[in-house]
């Protein structure tokens, strides 16, 4: 899989292309097309013209440790991802199961754990790549949305099978941007032993309503599974842990509203777990289940004016008229946030949160590049404090952070290169570990 990062290197060189003009002739209709794949030969478009969308996706990061941490150091570590979607009234041709849909993927991780030079906590681990490592089956389900339901469009998705909570709860798109394990995969949810990671998977649904255009709820109820998400068993675990009573009830809720503030879209939202299996707390007493809270917000809080394009007609004096163009630009400053809280009894980081500032296109003539920047925090529990320190522990696990910066240059819509860096505060939480500085760089590449 490492001929992956040897392949891109062609790619940051024919990035100059981009600023020289554009690629003209065959090699311009693979350069400006949606993946590097092309159109396979022409069958592309006919293929998903017949209800089935192939997609893959390779993204590959090389990390240094230049300060701070257990020692310095440089790794890599990748993820190769191929994911299927089936339309079926495209595909039967029958318009009785518009809005059907069946979704599934495989995916490969390999590489070196940073975090051996780091010594962050698993939560903040500089990489998000180390959880479910080599090949795993991804979840694969049925969805089904209500084209038209008592007068209102989409109102209703109903969804089941072997699924994953995370892909479909406090989703926060800008989240990705970034590189830290907390703020892309954990959101401090993994840290409390709850099934929450893109490793995880179970047999359950949701249901999800969207009455308006501007406010949704939905609701999910899975198994809770203990140690679904480890590397051993690939994601197949399809029969759930052995014995049967080991497994337990997973069920979440979200609802949110969608406003847009001052002509600016936002989204806002508060949500809730509860992950059923036995487990014991920091003063030993034992309960059937663990649960948490969690809130998120992101605001659009500056945009710019989206570009003018020719219209045909409207001509006065022989001129096209110019006209805003009909999409919303992508270009400004967005906002986001994200909290989450849980009983300090049973639950080792009770508080964490997260904020950071996306700017698409800062760069005039950089249009789809991004520039982010965050800051992720977690408080430690009391609860454990005192029973660490009951059991003879001199240096306990307090609090831990990580500040990060980002800039995505966007080399063409199928590809990217991404530098960064990452400020990770008293890693592991105890303080014998030194602040560490990582610089990294990120890329991808669609299929």
């Amino acid at each position: 899989m490492k001929l992956g990062f040897l392949l891109l290197a062609p790619l940051i060189g024919l990035a100059g292309v981009c600023s020289a003009g554009e690629p003209s002739g065959g090699f311009g209709s693979w350069w400006n097309g949606r993946g590097a794949t092309g159109d396979w030969f022409g069958a592309r478009k006919p293929v998903e013209d017949h209800g089935l969308t192939l997609g893959g996706k390779w993204l590959g990061t090389v990390y240094g440790v230049v300060g701070g941490g257990l020692q310095q150091g440089s790794a890599f570590d990748e993820e190769l991802k191929f994911e299927a979607k089936l339309d079926f009234a495209k595909a039967t041709g029958w318009e009785a199961l518009e809005g059907l849909t069946a979704v599934g993927g495989v995916r490969l991780r390999d590489g070196m754990n940073v975090n051996n030079y780091v010594g962050a906590s698993p939560a903040f681990n500089p990489s998000s790549y180390q959880g479910g490592m080599q090949w795993r089956l991804m979840p694969f389900y049925l969805s089904y949305t209500t084209p038209e339901l008592l007068g209102i469009r989409n109102l209703l998705t109903v969804s089941g099978g072997w699924q994953n909570p995370y892909e479909l709860f406090a989703r926060q798109e800008d989240a990705k941007l970034f590189r830290n394990n907390v703020i892309v995969s954990g959101k401090g949810i993994s840290s409390n032993g709850v099934g929450w990671s893109s490793s995880y998977a179970a047999w359950g649904g949701t249901l999800k309503v969207v009455p308006c255009e501007w406010w949704y709820a939905q609701g999910g109820v899975y198994m809770a599974i203990p140690d679904e998400g480890n590397t051993s068993n690939h994601g197949l675990e399809l029969g759930g842990a052995q014995p049967w009573n080991r497994n337990g009830w997973y069920v979440l809720g979200e609802t949110g509203v969608t406003p847009k503030i001052a002509g600016l879209p936002g989204k806002y939202a508060v949500g809730g777990y509860y992950w059923g299996l036995e487990n014991t707390a920091f003063c030993g007493t034992k309960s059937d289940g663990k649960y948490g809270f969690y809130a998120m917000g992101e605001q659009t809080l500056y945009r710019e004016a989206a570009p003018a394009e020719e219209v045909s007609g409207g001509k006065s004096d022989g001129k096209a008229v110019s006209a805003p163009a009909p999409k919303e630009s992508r270009q400004g400053l967005r906002w986001l946030g994200y909290a989450n809280i849980a009983p300090e009894s049973n639950n080792a980081l009770p508080f964490f949160f997260y904020t950071g500032l996306v700017y698409e296109g800062l760069i005039p003539t950089r249009d789809s590049d991004q520039t982010g920047i965050a800051l992720a925090w977690g408080d430690y529990s009391h609860d454990q404090i005192v029973s660490e320190h009951k059991s003879g522990k001199t240096f306990v696990d307090t609090y831990e952070g990580v500040l990060e910066f980002e800039y995505r240059v966007q080399v063409n819509k199928w590809s990217f290169v991404q530098p960064f860096v990452q400020y990770v505060i008293r890693p592991g939480g105890d303080g014998q570990v030194a602040n560490a500085t990582v610089l990294g760089l990120h890329f991808g590449v669609t299929f």
